[in-house]
């Protein structure tokens, strides 16, 4: 359960997109048409659904795994479905946030607004996909390396963030060197803006991969699915779970 919760903690993290209008390198698109391939990939798409996998990350090394399936739904809706190593859902119905153990026989609820979890910044993928929304910087992630050559590692700094990079500086030198917030990197496929990795680590050494893979567009899928109803005898609690770092010690 503990482990359980550490996906449940950090501030608003893990943007899926970034927006900036650099050149990437020489040899590739510039950072503005990798992001335009994002958008346009998935903005048309009333319902996306992919496989996921989680790696859980602690001083480099990797404290737990977790799989499922993720789906996303025009307006501001998602549901993750983990199915391995245990059973539990996450999920966003557009108001409120949902995480539903059903080993504990409980259920956390916490307005959507509020929600600090690292995924919840992922409902872009259901909403407008205009990424300007979501960061303010943007760079190549020079220390990042893909984990295939097709792919691309790009770093964020997102808007709201507590501490500026200094004046010519990249999201990710500011993140690496000290700076108080999140280190956040989005991986995508160079020809097609297909997102294959986000990775989140926060200065004290937690970190969390998304891999993602399969993407499917509007696959058949109930509304149903976006809604939901704690079963009876389930214990409901409100607010955001504690802290990674709190939970990792435990």
């Amino acid at each position: 359960m503990a482990r359980l919760l550490l996906r449940y903690s950090s501030s608003l993290v893990l943007a899926s997109v970034f927006v900036g209008y650099g050149a990437q390198s020489d040899a590739g698109p510039s950072v503005k048409v990798l992001v335009s391939l994002f958008e346009a990939r998935y903005r048309a798409a009333h319902t996306l659904r992919a496989a996921f996998l989680e790696r859980y990350i602690e001083n480099g090394h990797v404290v737990h795994v977790e799989a499922g399936t993720a789906y996303f739904r025009r307006p501001g809706k998602m549901r993750w479905e983990y199915e391995s190593p245990e059973k539990n859902l996450f999920l966003v119905d557009g108001r409120t946030a949902w995480f539903y153990v059903p080993g504990d026989h409980t259920v956390t609820r916490v307005p959507a607004k509020q929600s600090t979890d690292w995924r919840t910044p992922l409902a872009l993928l259901a909403g407008e996909m205009k990424v300007s929304r979501v960061c303010s910087r943007i760079g190549p992630a020079l220390n990042e390396k893909p984990e295939s050559p097709d792919d691309v590692v790009l770093s964020c700094e997102l808007r709201g963030s507590s501490t500026a990079p200094p004046n010519g500086s990249s999201p990710e030198t500011s993140a690496q060197s000290g700076g108080s917030g999140e280190a956040i990197f989005l991986e995508i496929v160079k020809i097609s803006g297909e997102l294959v990795r986000v990775l989140v680590r926060d200065p004290g050494g937690v970190g969390i991969e998304f891999h993602f893979a399969n993407w499917k567009a509007d696959p058949h899928v109930a509304d149903s699915l976006f809604v939901f109803t704690p079963p009876a005898g389930v214990a409901i609690v409100n607010g955001d779970l504690p802290a990674a770092n709190a939970i990792i010690n435990q």
